[in-house]
């Protein structure tokens, strides 16, 4: 059962509150509303509004993307993210490791009074890693390592050398 799309989203028809509810990944989506969720002022970057995440993460799952790499090289990897407490995950490309478990540094703000919020103060992390590519379809793995508690939004893939 998908935690965010039917569950926490009511399934009402609306898409944004259905995607892909029928499926284990839980999924939900930036929800700029009063009071303020994913807009709040305790932000560190500030989201755009109905921007699907992954949620609910805990130590051993994983999320596998496939990625269409258009040039050999480099690239340095940025991360948007919650995190409720320090996490860690780590990287594979076509599932070999190609990271070390890296920190998330956790997100929660003590001066936010509002519990559920501290999901969702989102933050994002340049150059997290740094790992080569081959040119063509392949298979990127986001392994959550340590604590969980994270909202994975989206990796940003930016070739260097």
């Amino acid at each position: 059962m998908n935690s965010g799309s039917g569950a926490l989203n009511e399934a009402n028809g609306i898409y944004l509150h259905e995607f892909r509810m029928n499926e284990a990944v839980d999924i939900s989506y930036t929800k700029f509303r009063e009071p303020a969720i994913d807009n709040s002022p305790y932000n560190f970057v500030n989201p755009e509004a109905n921007q699907l995440y992954v949620g609910w993460t805990s130590p051993g799952e994983w999320i596998k993307y496939t990625i269409n790499v258009q040039e050999k090289g480099i690239y340095e990897l940025g991360l948007m993210f919650t995190s409720n407490k320090d996490g860690k995950i780590a990287f594979s490309v076509n599932d070999v490791k190609v990271t070390d478990a890296l920190l998330i540094p956790s997100t929660y703000v003590e001066a936010d009074t509002i519990a559920f919020r501290q999901w969702h103060h989102w933050n994002y992390l340049g150059n997290i890693a740094q790992i080569e590519l081959e040119k063509g379809l392949q298979t990127f793995t986001i392994h959550t390592i340590e604590v969980g508690d994270m909202n994975y939004e989206y990796i940003n893939f930016e070739l260097i050398k």
